[in-house]
């Protein structure tokens, strides 16, 4: 009988990178699909104030955004004790949150618009006296569910 001899100098064949550029495409086309863009630009300071006891919003599509402050300083044509609304790309003045408020909570899906939650993210240097108008105006077209933003953090920290 014949022993079998192995040939240790054969190398192993190299690793075909044949499917790569379909792997990359399909990874591609998926973070395309999933990610979102925001393409709102921010006309007022929004330096948020902190807050020690917060909790996350996890549904961030049933969300409308109301920003409060000053103007930023390409927003020349205000002073800076002027205090501004924002609402989606929208300068708005106090008398006019509601309606505005509801104008985007009627470009969400249907099914969302239940469970529609108005997020005022409001300068940590806006008076009170803005904020209360503000929910004034959402309470009275009927928007109840208003959430406070703020950062997590020591709130004597920022005094």
């Amino acid at each position: 009988m014949k022993a079998i001899k192995r040939n240790s100098l054969k190398k192993l064949p190299a690793t075909s990178t044949a499917a790569l550029p379909d792997i990359v495409f399909i990874l591609l086309f998926f973070f395309m699909t999933v990610a979102t863009i925001k393409n709102q630009d921010l006309r007022v300071e929004n330096q948020l104030p902190l807050a020690s006891e917060t909790e996350k919003i996890n549904k961030a599509d049933r969300v409308i955004e109301i920003f409060v402050g000053r103007p930023t300083k390409s927003n020349q044509v205000y002073d800076d004790k002027t205090v501004l609304i924002q609402i989606d790309e929208h300068l708005v003045k106090k008398q006019e949150v509601g309606h505005y408020a509801l104008q985007s909570l009627h470009q969400m899906p249907e099914h969302l618009r239940n469970a529609a939650i108005v997020a005022i993210k409001a300068d940590r240097r806006v008076p009170l006296v803005h904020i209360k108008e503000i929910k004034k105006q959402l309470v009275q077209v009927n928007l109840l569910k208003i959430n406070y933003t703020t950062l997590q953090g020591d709130v004597f920290q920022a005094l």
